[in-house]
């Protein structure tokens, strides 16, 4: 049986979108490995679950390319904000989404025939914390500037936990980094028992940051918004960057802020590309 689907991305970060109110899915996981394929699938960097909520406007399932499941995704929630506005499921610009991190609230923006062009998302309090993030080590201790050694090198890395964990390194020239070969080595570390996310990032001024992400069970990836998050505070940890900063990644900018408060808010496009069904083999 065929299930209807809609290929959205955020700043290049691309998912299959399903919406959980019409269609069901008997295993995601699955299915996710399959329609990710980008030569016998739609093709994206995973799929995404948007179903009804007890306690939100709506819910959101983010699985990887691989099938495995991640806790959130910042790109993807913007586009599920998106697709909960501009298809009726949700007719409010502020509403609530569920998460596996937790129930965020979003700010939607719209543009040309009142469909959503951008959204904000309160991303939530980060994680410093080894034992939340998680990885290994004295679990009350922060992991600010650690060496890591990889390849012959010893990289400086900052790890903080969005809800999902990511480890920040920062390298002079972000372009012409070897991510493909660094990335998995640090994804699979020890260092971390569930695998990391890892942000590769270029400083270009104390409010401007360059960034290429290895994205946990998907590979690189043109962008990740809660990597974005987490490149906004260990910029603070660090002295490397003030707390509002634009991020440009490949598939696009993000503009963020660690506020005073402690919590982290992201702004970035939502763009749905097309829609159709596909036949799950």
């Amino acid at each position: 049986m065929s299930i209807k689907f809609t290929k959205m991305h955020g700043a290049g970060n691309d998912y299959v979108y399903i919406d959980g109110f019409k269609e069901k899915v008997e295993d995601p996981a699955a299915l996710a490995r399959e329609i990710s394929d980008r030569h016998f699938g739609v093709g994206s960097d995973g799929l995404i679950m948007i179903l009804p909520s007890n306690d939100a406007d709506v819910k959101m399932r983010m699985f990887n390319a691989d099938g495995s499941e991640a806790e959130m995704c910042g790109n993807g929630i913007r586009c599920v904000a998106k697709y909960a506005f501009d298809h009726g499921l949700v007719r409010k610009q502020k509403m609530v989404i569920e998460t596996g991190a937790g129930s965020l609230p979003v700010q939607l923006y719209l543009g040309a025939g009142d469909l959503v062009e951008k959204v904000r998302v309160n991303m939530g309090s980060p994680r410093l914390l080894r034992g939340e993030i998680p990885m290994t080590g004295p679990e009350n201790e922060r992991a600010v500037d650690i060496g890591i050694a990889v390849a012959g090198q010893t990289l400086a890395a900052t790890c903080v936990s969005m809800g999902n964990p990511h480890c920040v390194i920062y390298v002079d020239d972000v372009e012409h980094f070897p991510v493909a070969d660094i990335g998995p080595y640090i994804e699979n570390h020890d260092l971390f028992p569930q695998r990391i996310n890892v942000e590769f990032v270029e400083v270009i001024s104390p409010t401007e940051v360059r960034q290429r992400t290895w994205e946990r069970g998907a590979g690189e990836t043109l962008a990740c918004g809660t990597g974005a998050s987490a490149v906004t505070v260990a910029g603070v940890l660090t002295g490397r960057t003030e707390r509002k900063i634009v991020n440009h990644l490949l598939g696009g900018d993000l503009e963020l802020e660690w506020r005073e408060d402690g919590e982290v808010t992201m702004i970035g496009p939502a763009s749905e590309v097309f829609s159709g069904e596909y036949e799950p083999r």
